[in-house]
């Protein structure tokens, strides 16, 4: 008889795809890997250089991976900025510049017509040789129609034929994923690779979509594929997870520029697991990828988003009156969208629309470009919507929503009075109402195709235009009724009172966090995108009354709402669970159910458990005493034992199906001339996590969120009774919130 399992078996400790991690066994395995490296550094100097390499290696991956999070993102956005202009015209003074970057290298432009440059061609004056008249008008429509139906066909189809994986935001499966899910080819090289590529075509196309919510699972693929290079990661799943934790904090800090904001947004919103290591890891990753975006330039303006502002009007007691509203508006636009959205999402899973993605990309993008052509505020890329709803309007400004009256009549300070408003005021105001029904319907069709689609801009769009329109409303209000008790006390005639441009800040972030529930971190993002520290009460007040009123109307933001949807296994900690059941209701085997099957301790032969693997789809098995006595002694999963018996009969001379596989310290005796036995202790967890029959299920929920179990077994007196899984547990939350208990898909 031979030990063989002495010696580490490759395989043997990881995971199938589609199944939770083992938490507990992992953060074991890390502490006795590094309990070794530290005994074996007293011993010689290249031993204390491996264990300083090993404790200096976390921090290098972090420097990784905000360089490539940065360097993606930067070429991304510079990528972005030029397709999209590409649907209006091109520069023939260089192809490879966008619209503005061609207007500033030519001679030929004064300031007041920055935008028209002879360097840069419509499509019209490509083709017919005008700008001018109805004909050219069908040209250029048809050709930005074209160019968008292009760019989305190229996306859907690279995404439906190279990597399924790289639709929709990605945000939903990355929170599964650092719950401990494992969903193999996710964040691997391919997926990184064509949402890059895709997310590309996406934006460009017009779509109202957003690139931020991608951008958190392209820093993820990043820091999985990261994660190889080093062997602390590469061999172990919650170390993996805590590089992950920090790569979601990178992607955010790249889309909005929000190093500390990315931060919070991995603590409040994606990350299950978040020790203080990983907290200052996180900030350190953060900081590296917002570095390498401010060296990168995309936008040429030294800001790393597109819609930075700064604003220096002081905002008033009053005013916080219509950003309640604001906020209450943002919770109504949230629940309205996450329900709308979910039951198009269960549609198209249900019926046959789901088995035609590029179809119903192509409809969806036909019927955005149509519409959107004619309204210069839907022709334009949302983040330069967004960009100018956030305006203060100063003297320079030539946009449409800055054309006031007696425009000049600067106040001593030098900035622009109230004043009344304009043609271009009123016109814009329409073109922004019809904007927000637009973006408000065709948001809900286009979140959730087969192609990358975030879902922070075009929710900030809706709310930045609501704002926009009850800012100049506002502003309007105190310039003709200044003498109002609500205004005279502190808007006098001429001065500048309300900034409409703050509004829309404030309904970009009560929007945002209507959809999303996020709190704390959305006002640090929106504060980082302003650069204002006097506008965090406005901010936090707008926030918190959109969580509210959502929270009122339907309990999950989108993100847990497609997790549901989508059926995985993620135990949500915010939840709480108020039944009054025992861990008898749920275990199995239930009371009418066939016997738990179960391995002894040193009676049951290779053949034996073959059988039951091959009979059964369990993820693993307890091991007892003796089928008569019930005893626990521990439990071994499938995998180890399938890798381990194959391994045996490979290397182990004499290993047959009658061989006696063993789980005790000893050989049990044999009679002679018996086939060598096979001993697995090497594999059986002799302290699997059990409870009592009687244990209250509240507790047991507890114990599985707080300790990312895959399960519990059951004893009574110490007797095995059955066994509770995470599905078992999600199974059971569902069917006490009288919810489909089958829509739980995975292990």
């Amino acid at each position: 008889m031979m030990d063989f399992l002495e010696e580490p078996i490759p395989g043997v400790g990881t995971y199938d795809d589609f199944n939770t991690i083992d938490w507990v066994r992992e953060k074991s395995r890390d502490r006795d890997r590094h309990r070794e490296i530290t005994n074996k550094s007293k011993e010689s100097t290249w031993a204390l250089i491996h264990s300083v390499s090993d404790a200096f290696s976390g921090w290098l991956l972090m420097l990784l991976i905000g360089l490539l999070s940065g360097s993606l993102a930067g070429l991304i956005d510079i990528s972005a900025h030029w397709m999209t202009d590409l649907k209006e015209g091109i520069c023939t003074g260089g192809i490879w510049f966008n619209h503005e970057h061609c207007c500033w290298n030519s001679q030929h432009v004064t300031f007041e017509d920055r935008d028209k440059c002879p360097e840069w061609n419509s499509w019209s004056q490509l083709i017919i040789s005008t700008n001018e008249g109805a004909f050219a008008y069908i040209v250029n429509y048809f050709m930005y129609v074209l160019w968008a139906l292009l760019f989305a066909f190229l996306a859907v189809s690279l995404v439906k034929v190279f990597a399924p994986y790289a639709c929709g935001s990605g945000i939903p499966e990355i929170k599964t994923i650092l719950s401990g899910f494992i969903i193999r080819g996710y964040l691997g090289k391919w997926t990184l690779i064509i949402k890059t590529i895709t997310l590309v075509l996406a934006v460009s196309s017009g779509l109202s979509l957003g690139k931020e919510g991608p951008l958190v699972h392209v820093a993820c693929c990043c820091g999985n594929i990261l994660c190889h290079c080093f062997n602390k990661y590469r061999k172990n799943e919650a170390k993996r997870r805590e590089v992950l934790s920090a790569a979601a904090a990178a992607g955010v800090s790249v889309a909005f520029g929000a190093p500390i904001g990315g931060v919070l947004f991995s603590l409040e919103e994606v990350s299950y697991y978040f020790p203080l290591k990983t907290l200052w890891r996180s900030f350190f990753a953060a900081l590296v990828a917002a570095f390498t975006l401010r060296s990168i330039n995309p936008f040429g303006n030294s800001r790393l988003v597109l819609f930075y502002v700064e604003f220096h009007t002081p905002w008033h007691l009053f005013e916080l009156v219509p950003f309640i509203l604001l906020g209450i508006f943002g919770g109504l636009w949230g629940a309205l969208f996450i329900r709308t959205n979910i039951a198009w999402c269960r549609k198209r899973k249900t019926t046959q629309l789901g088995k035609y993605p590029v179809i119903e990309v192509l409809v969806i993008t036909a019927i955005t470009a149509i519409l959107a052509f004619p309204n210069e505020y839907t022709r334009m890329s949302t983040s330069e919507l967004i960009s100018e709803l956030f305006n203060d309007c100063g003297l320079l400004d030539s946009s449409k929503l800055c054309d006031y009256e007696n425009r000049f009549n600067t106040s001593k300070a030098g900035e622009l009075p109230d004043r009344p408003a304009g043609v271009g005021v009123y016109s814009a105001m329409w073109q922004l109402a019809l904007t927000l029904i637009l973006k408000i319907v065709i948001t809900i069709f286009t979140f959730g195709m087969k192609i990358p689609s975030g879902l922070f801009i075009p929710s900030m769009a809706v709310g930045a235009i609501a704002g926009r329109l009850l800012g100049v409303g506002m502003e309007q209000l105190a310039y003709y009724h200044h003498d109002w008790a609500i205004f005279n006390s502190w808007c006098s005639q001429g001065a500048d009172c309300i900034t409409p441009g703050l509004y829309a800040m404030v309904g970009a972030a009560a929007c945002l966090g209507g959809v999303t529930r996020m709190t704390v971190s959305l006002v640090v993002i929106m504060f980082e995108l302003t650069g204002g520290l006097e506008y965090i009460v406005p901010l936090m007040a707008a926030a918190m009354t959109s969580k509210w009123v959502a929270d009122a109307l339907g309990r999950e933001g989108i993100y847990d709402a497609h997790i549901r949807l989508n059926g995985y296994p993620f135990l949500e900690a915010k939840e709480e669970f108020a039944h009054k059941t025992l861990a008898m209701d749920v275990m199995k085997p239930r009371r009418n159910d066939p016997l738990l099957t179960v391995l002894t301790q040193d009676s049951m032969t290779v053949e034996d458990v073959e059988t039951i693997i091959s009979e059964t789809t369990y993820s693993g098995f307890p091991v007892v005493v003796s089928r008569e006595s019930q005893r626990l002694v521990g439990f071994v999963l499938r995998r180890d034992l399938i890798i381990s018996i194959e391994n045996a009969r490979k290397k182990q001379d004499g290993v047959v199906s009658t061989s006696v596989i063993y789980f005790t310290e000893h050989s049990p005796p044999m009679p002679p001339y018996t086939p060598p036995t096979l001993k697995l202790r090497n594999i059986l967890d002799l302290s699997p996590f059990t409870v009592t029959d009687l244990t209250p299920m509240e507790i047991v929920v507890d114990i599985f969120r707080k300790l990312g179990l895959r399960q519990c077994l059951v004893t009574h007196n110490g007797r095995l009774l059955g066994i509770i899984t995470k599905k078992d547990v999600l199974k059971h939350i569902a069917q006490m919130a009288n919810q489909d208990p089958d829509s739980i898909l995975f292990n």
